[in-house]
């Protein structure tokens, strides 16, 4: 309930988050399932949101147990759709808690349903593909000895930066992973090699490599050129927009990077506390016009303020 409540808000703030998002096979947003998506995880939390977010169908996200060590944490994550999986370093006596989450994976495949899974399973901030896990295999055949028709596609999360608001995302599909790609005759560690085989080619032509030193190649790979006549049309917008939000941005900003900038989790802890503070500051303004104004029409700032930032967002300079 409270995700379907939350998307629509979601996906607006996405749109103001982000300058651009590139995908290279947008039909797949439409995919009807079952369907596992298998993923790099560049930018914690955030990699869940984006995809998501631009899913027509919820999508079902695999994180991290530690995540739910508080109860109200694993309430709360689990409304969202956010299922827990567990480490050995997180404590040998919680890894068979996953049998619970896998099991539920599975009724949500038999239900047509999406799950998003970490294919790395570890969160870096960079731009490279890292060795495989073979949970994501585990998953895939486990359905298809259940006879799930499950599609396994592999996603590649592209980012032009780790610690700046407003960013440019290229999100590539890789082909299709299906049950018929498998000789069952073999034993089950084979396939599995061959299904990380498999994935790991497909994540490889997805996920853009380029050493974190480079800062040209990444500005030249990831930078989205401004029409002249945007500029000039939106250049007022912007400012009042720059004025206007300021003080939440900034201020978030500066509490967010004392307690998590150099934690990995930076960039989707700052959108996080922006996307859930930001109705509540645009209330506070709303009231404030009001109280002066004394007038409804103050009312209008409801798209307004948006579109401003939104301005901000599209003409503010790229790293």
């Amino acid at each position: 309930m409270i995700y379907q409540l939350l998307k629509p808000l979601a996906r607006i703030y996405l749109k103001i988050a982000c300058r651009n998002i590139k995908i290279n096979h947008p039909h797949q947003l439409k995919h009807k399932g079952p369907l596992l998506l298998a993923c790099n995880h560049p930018n914690s939390f955030l990699d869940g949101l984006v995809l998501a977010i631009l899913f027509d169908k919820p999508v079902h996200s695999l994180a991290r147990g530690d995540a739910f060590n508080r109860k109200w944490h694993a309430k709360l994550l689990r409304l969202l759709n956010i299922h827990p999986v567990y480490r050995e370093k997180e404590g040998k006596g919680l890894v068979p808690l996953n049998y619970k989450t896998f099991a539920i994976c599975k009724e949500i495949f038999k239900q047509n349903g999406i799950v998003l899974i970490f294919s790395e399973a570890l969160c870096v901030n960079e731009w490279k593909l890292r060795p495989l896990r073979k949970g994501t295999a585990r998953m895939a055949f486990d359905s298809w000895t259940g006879n799930i028709p499950l599609t396994v596609l592999p996603v590649g999360m592209n980012y032009d930066s780790f610690d700046s608001f407003g960013k440019n995302i290229i999100l590539n599909f890789g082909k299709e992973i299906r049950k018929n790609d498998f000789d069952f005759s073999n034993n089950d560690g084979k396939n599995l090699v061959v299904f990380n085989q498999m994935l790991e080619e497909e994540l490889k032509k997805a996920v853009i490599e380029i050493s974190s030193d480079d800062k040209a190649t990444i500005r030249q790979t990831f930078f989205v050129q401004v029409n002249p006549i945007k500029k000039k049309l939106f250049a007022i917008p912007a400012l009042i927009g720059y004025v206007i939000h300021a003080p939440l941005f900034f201020l978030t900003k500066s509490f967010v990077k004392r307690k998590a900038f150099n934690t990995g989790h930076y960039d989707s802890i700052l959108a996080g506390v922006l996307f859930l503070s930001y109705p509540f500051y645009l209330l506070m303004i709303l009231i404030i016009a009001f109280i002066i104004t004394q007038s409804w029409w103050s009312l209008l700032l409801i798209p307004l303020l948006p579109f401003t930032a939104w301005s901000v967002i599209q003409l503010k300079p790229q790293a």
